[in-house]
């Protein structure tokens, strides 16, 4: 049976999971809108301008569907007292400024698929963390926790996603963004030990899991977004060196990490989140790409 198509209304439109994101649901046959922070150039964007004015609720007319990818990047180094604040306030304004909104709309959204990432569950080496798992500590954990809370003031029936990503790997940004370089100029290393897990996940997967989860209309709550097979963060750095053909003699020690990056080092870099896609599989949901190699080729 076809699929009707969706009318789906895009925050965070513009980014590196975003932008691959909207062409595939309009490849799919949705109909698609976003929302901008300038001058609209097409009558399918809106503007919107979160934590300083609400959102029109009338722009919410029709949607079946509100994806929030909003938030500022956490990959913009080092991590100052007033940006820590611009990575909790760009993620629960964003995500406050949509619910107010569908709480106001004369018919809210059917679902609505809200940001998370893997974070929320802090550094857990010894655990196995499936959808369910709780939530663990430290700066990363205490925004998703907001982050998260945000979302399920969603207004009653509508079905809420909390969509808890790993690390995505794909071309043009996402977790190879700061290796790419440092690889080519020969200095590929290992980071700490390099047996901390890394929950990757394919920018394809991403983005397949993400369209996937606007019609599985059994799956409500956390959703883990990670690939299959859990891997160390040694197999990734060390096949970025082999597909750029450099070598990887290195290890930067957690001392030296944690000296440059502070607790960015140990959130982002040394954390262990042995995530399983438990809810994400049982709905249905198949995975093009299984192992952390495949998908660190695929960016190449």
């Amino acid at each position: 049976m076809t699929q009707q198509p969706l009318s789906i209304l895009v925050a965070g439109a513009s980014g590196f999971i975003g932008t691959p994101l909207v062409r595939a649901l309009r490849d799919a046959g949705h109909h698609v809108s976003t929302l901008v922070r300038r001058e609209p150039r097409t009558p399918t964007e809106f503007r919107w301008a979160p934590g300083e004015r609400p959102l029109d609720p009338a722009v919410l007319d029709g949607a079946d569907v509100v994806v929030n990818l909003a938030g500022a990047s956490l990959g913009k180094l080092p991590w100052t007292a007033s940006y820590r604040r611009e990575i909790r306030s760009s993620r629960v304004d964003a995500t406050t400024t949509l619910v107010e909104a569908m709480r106001a709309a004369t018919t809210p959204p059917r679902v609505f698929l809200s940001g998370s990432a893997s974070g929320v569950y802090g550094d857990r080496p010894v655990d196995v963390l499936d959808d369910d798992a709780t939530v663990g500590t430290g700066f990363l954990a205490d925004v998703c926790r907001a982050w998260e809370a945000a979302a399920e003031r969603a207004p009653e029936g509508v079905r809420v996603v909390l969509l808890r990503t790993g690390i995505v790997v794909g071309q043009g940004g996402g977790a190879l963004a700061p290796l790419v370089p440092l690889t080519k100029a020969g200095v590929g290393s290992r980071l700490g030990t390099g047996g901390q897990y890394w929950p990757w996940i394919a920018l394809e997967d991403e983005v397949g899991a993400i369209v996937h989860l606007a019609t599985a209309d059994d799956v409500s709550g956390p959703v883990n977004l990670a690939g299959p097979e859990p891997a160390v963060a040694e197999r990734l750095t060390r096949r970025v060196a082999e597909d750029l053909h450099r070598p990887y003699l290195f290890r930067v020690p957690a001392f030296a990490l944690r000296a440059v990056l502070k607790d960015a080092a140990d959130e982002m870099l040394l954390s262990n989140q042995r995530m399983e896609p438990t809810k994400l599989l049982e709905s249905g949901y198949t995975f093009r790409y299984t192992r952390a190699e495949d998908a660190v080729d695929a960016a190449f």
